[in-house]
């Protein structure tokens, strides 16, 4: 089963919850808080809500900021997602690191 949002809904499934903090100590389920960053499963259409236009503009496969309570919970197929609004989505997270700079030989010739 798929779900397929509408509107201006966004489908995200979050991203693991740290399970130790910075200095080391173990964190208890209770204890964990609800992960603010996710990762885009699906992205409703846009189109005119509420007499507005409205473009969406994350897409499938980016790693977004929401807010802390923001959006419903659903399960489907066993697995967890959240449906939140475009505007609840606070940022989208990009990966800074540098790709690898790829080595080419110089080719150097003999007389």
């Amino acid at each position: 089963m798929t779900i397929r949002p509408l509107a201006d809904r966004v489908v995200i499934k979050a991203v693991a919850a740290e399970e130790t903090t910075k200095s080391g100590f173990i964190l208890t389920a209770a204890a964990q808080e609800k992960p603010s960053i996710a990762e885009v499963v699906a992205v409703g259409p846009g189109g005119v809500i509420d007499g507005k236009e409205v473009k969406m503009y994350v897409k499938v496969g980016d790693k977004v900021l929401i807010s802390k309570y923001s959006g419903t919970d659903v399960k489907v197929d066993g697995e967890e997602y959240s449906i939140v609004k475009q505007e609840d989505i606070l940022a989208v997270v990009e990966d800074t690191a540098k790709p690898a700079a790829k080595k080419t030989a110089a080719k150097t010739s003999k007389k």
